[in-house]
């Protein structure tokens, strides 16, 4: 067996769905930790976007072969690595998730807009985006736990490091953005307390994420007074 390789950011949470995934498969991996605002000349000669995560898989005709972009890594892992189906046998059902997957990313996109909005006018639009994304997501939900019932999915990866978001925002001032979703919130405690969850990100990513929203001058700091 060889070993994969996960090029990783601190708080970024395409990195968390690949290593929630690889998790989930019980797959030894190394991770390497690099800082976006520095990136290493290795990275860039690499990375062809400039941007995380990568996944370097050793190989035996070219030596390695990197990955990018976390859907493709995502799908890479489902389809190759031992342990269990992250997506449905069912054709039709299968697509359906990764129509899911896409729309988490829709909620990632509103999510920064959110966290470095630095007016109320700014924040407020983003707040309600976000909690007509989350109602959406509410319409489909079934009993759980997870998006699928009681299979963990790729969905459930993807939309694990979107909540972990709301759990350091939520130290800060109350949203309000799952004020009308509650399969939304039990969604969100079940996957909270999923040990590749927990162990997708480092015990200092809430102190790093908030000196991100200090870096950024965010609105939601101006709220905790």
């Amino acid at each position: 067996m060889t070993t994969l390789t996960l090029v990783s950011h601190h708080l970024c949470p395409y990195v968390q769905r690949a290593a929630i995934a690889l998790h989930e498969k019980n797959v030894a991996f190394d991770r390497v930790t690099i800082d976006l605002a520095e990136k290493p000349g290795w990275f860039l000669k690499i990375s062809p976007l400039g941007k995380v995560p990568l996944l370097r898989v050793p190989s035996a005709e070219a030596g390695e072969t990197v990955l990018f972009e976390s859907s493709v890594i995502c799908e890479y892992i489902e389809e190759t690595q031992p342990g269990p189906r992250l997506h449905p046998e069912d054709p039709l059902e299968r697509a359906r998730h990764r129509a899911w997957m896409e729309f988490g990313s829709a909620i990632l996109a509103e999510l920064w807009g959110f966290e470095t909005a630095r007016d109320f006018a700014t924040y407020e639009t983003r707040r309600q985006a976000l909690a007509a994304k989350f109602a959406a997501v509410e319409a489909v939900l079934g009993a759980g736990p997870y998006f699928a019932g009681a299979s963990f999915s790729l969905v459930d990866a993807v939309f694990a490091p979107i909540f972990r978001y709301f759990d350091v925002f939520d130290t800060i001032a109350e949203t309000g953005i799952f004020a009308q979703a509650p399969k939304v919130k039990a969604w969100r405690a079940d996957l909270a307390a999923r040990p590749s969850v927990r162990a997708a990100v480092g015990e200092d990513y809430p102190r790093r994420l908030r000196a991100f929203l200090v870096a950024h001058d965010a609105h939601l700091l101006k709220l905790a007074a």
